[in-house]
C-alpha cells in the first residue's frame, strides 16, 4: 500500500501589530482551497496587549496561533535574542519545510536567522523596500532579511532594483503586488463609522460636521518621539494644523509615556485635538477613509492613504515606499513646519495631491504568493516561471 506523503509544512510568522495585516490575506489563501499546504501560525508576541490582541485577530478573521512565544517588550537586541532562543525549539520539533515571515520588526530578522542557520528556506514577504535610512531598526531588519531569503515578494517595482543592486537573483524575486492592501479591500466595507469612534466625544459635531472635514494623525517612532525639541516642535505644528482643520489623534503608548515623561501633553490639549486611545483595524480604517487628510510617521498608512485617495503628509525625512510619493497621495516632508502648512492649505483648497493605484494592489496579492509557492514547493529544483506576474 503506497503511503501519502505529508503536506509540506510552512511556518507563518507574525509577532507586531503591522505584521496582523500581512499576514491575515496569507493564512487564508494558503488555507483555501485547493490547498497542499499545511500551515502554522506563530505569534512572537513582540507586540501583546491582550485587549487589543483580541480585536486585531477578530476584526482581521486570523486564527487562533498555534504557536505563542510570548516574548514581550524589551531592547532591540534582547528582544531579537529572545525570540530566537524561543523560535529555534519550535523549528526542531515542526521541522518545516519554509519560514515565512512579513514586513520589517524585530520578528521578521529573528526568525529569519534561526531557519537560515538550520538550512530551512525563509520567504519574506514586503522585500525589498528601502529607506537608505540605517538609523532606522527597520531598515537593518529589511537588509538582513532578504540576504537570509530564498523567495523574495514584492509590493512595487522599485523593490526589485534594490535587490539586484545587493545581490539577490533576480530568479528569487516575485512582484505580486501589497499584502496589507488585500486586507483593505475585504476590509472596507466592514470599517467603522467614524461617528462610532467619536461616540464618547463631547465636540465630536466639531470633527463630523466642520467645513473643512478632519485631519488623523499618528505618531509613533522614536527618530519623532525621543528627542525632546524635535518632538516639541513637531507638537506645536499639529496645534497649528489644528486651527485650520480639526485633528484625530489616536495616540500610541509610547507616545503619550513621552508626553508626560517630557511634560509636553499641554501642547495639544485642545478642543480641536480629539487624542483616542489606541483603535483596532477596522475602526482606523473607517477614521482614515473618510478623512481630509493623513499626517504620520507609519509606513503602512502611506500605502493605504494611496488607495483610499487621502492625501497624505508623511512625517520623516525618508521613506522605504516611494511608490506612494511618485505615482500617488503621499509627500514626505520630515519635520518642516511651513512646508507641512502649505500642504495643509493646498489640500483645504484644492484637494491635494492626486495619485493613481499602484500595480498589482488589486487585492490578490496573496493568491499569487499562493501560486508561487506552490509552485515551489512541487519543484524545489527546477526553474519558477514568472511570466504571468508581470
Amino acid at each position: 500500500m503506497r503511503q501519502t506523503s505529508p503536506s509540506p509544512l510552512i511556518l507563518c510568522v507574525a509577532g507586531a501589530r503591522p505584521n496582523f495585516m500581512k499576514i491575515s490575506p496569507i493564512i487564508k489563501a494558503l488555507s483555501d482551497k485547493p490547498n497542499s499546504i499545511s500551515i502554522k501560525l506563530v505569534h512572537t508576541g513582540q507586540h501583546y496587549d491582550p485587549q487589543m490582541n483580541s480585536t486585531f485577530f477578530d476584526q482581521l478573521q486570523i486564527p487562533a496561533p498555534d504557536i505563542e512565544l510570548e516574548v514581550g517588550s524589551c531592547s532591540h537586541a534582547v528582544q531579537t535574542a529572545e525570540i530566537m532562543k524561543r523560535f529555534e525549539p519550535v523549528v526542531d520539533s515542526q521541522s518545516p519545510t519554509a519560514v515565512l515571515v512579513v514586513g520589517d520588526v524585530n520578528s521578521t530578522i529573528a526568525c529569519a536567522l534561526v531557519a537560515a542557520k538550520k538550512a530551512i528556506p525563509v520567504i519574506h514577504v514586503e522585500a525589498g523596500l528601502r529607506s537608505f535610512d540605517r538609523g532606522m531598526p527597520e531598515e537593518i531588519n529589511r537588509v538582513l532579511t532578504d540576504q537570509l531569503s530564498d523567495l523574495l515578494f514584492i509590493t512595487e517595482p522599485t523593490a526589485r532594483d534594490n535587490l539586484l543592486r545587493e545581490g539577490v537573483a533576480e530568479q528569487r524575486i516575485f512582484h505580486v503586488g501589497n499584502v496589507m492592501i488585500d486586507t483593505l479591500h475585504r476590509c472596507q466595507s466592514l470599517a467603522v463609522p467614524v461617528q462610532d469612534s467619536l461616540a464618547e466625544l463631547d465636540d465630536r459635531d466639531l470633527f463630523l460636521q466642520g467645513d473643512n472635514g478632519y485631519c488623523v494623525l499618528t505618531l509613533h517612532r522614536p527618530s519623532n518621539v525621543d528627542d525632546v525639541q524635535l518632538f516639541r516642535q513637531l507638537l506645536e505644528t499639529v496645534r497649528m494644523v489644528s486651527e485650520e482643520i480639526p485633528v484625530i489623534f489616536p495616540v500610541h503608548p509610547r507616545t503619550r509615556n513621552r508626553m508626560a515623561e517630557l511634560g509636553l501633553q499641554t501642547l495639544i490639549e485642545s478642543r480641536r485635538i480629539a487624542q483616542l486611545q489606541p483603535l483596532g483595524y477596522l475602526e482606523m480604517l473607517g477614521l482614515v477613509s473618510g478623512a481630509r487628510l493623513v499626517m504620520t510617521d507609519s509606513g503602512g498608512l502611506q500605502e493605504e492613504t494611496t488607495v483610499l485617495g487621502v492625501p497624505c503628509i508623511t512625517l520623516r525625512d525618508t521613506t522605504e515606499r516611494p511608490i506612494t510619493v511618485d505615482q500617488n497621495t503621499n509627500t514626505v516632508v520630515g519635520h518642516d513646519s511651513k512646508q507641512i502648512m502649505a500642504i495643509v492649505s493646498n489640500v483645504l483648497s484644492n484637494g491635494g495631491k492626486r495619485g493613481r493605484t499602484a500595480e498589482l494592489w488589486d487585492g490578490r496579492a496573496a493568491v499569487r504568493i499562493k501560486s508561487v509557492l506552490t509552485d515551489w514547493l512541487q519543484q524545489r529544483t527546477a526553474p519558477l516561471s514568472k511570466a504571468k506576474f508581470q
